[in-house]
């Protein structure tokens, strides 16, 4: 017996703009078996968590880099 799937998340590699996405929705809009195509505004969340994970590896890096000081 196989899984289904209610819906897939999309994460965009960067943020764009609202207007230079529009075609990117579209196109998603199109495929078969899309019921709806829902933007996100970027909000302070994610600024957040991006950089919780900068810090996180930049942590890691120095102690592997500089064993002894970290």
């Amino acid at each position: 017996m196989t899984d289904r799937y209610d819906y897939l998340t999309v994460a965009l590699d960067r943020d764009i703009r609202e207007d230079d996405a529009e075609a990117l929705i579209q196109a998603i809009a199109m495929l078969r078996g899309v019921l709806r195509v829902e933007p996100h505004v970027v909000d302070g969340t994610g600024w957040t968590a991006k950089e919780r994970a900068l810090a996180e590896i930049r942590e890691r890096i120095s102690k592997v880099i500089w064993p002894g000081l970290a």
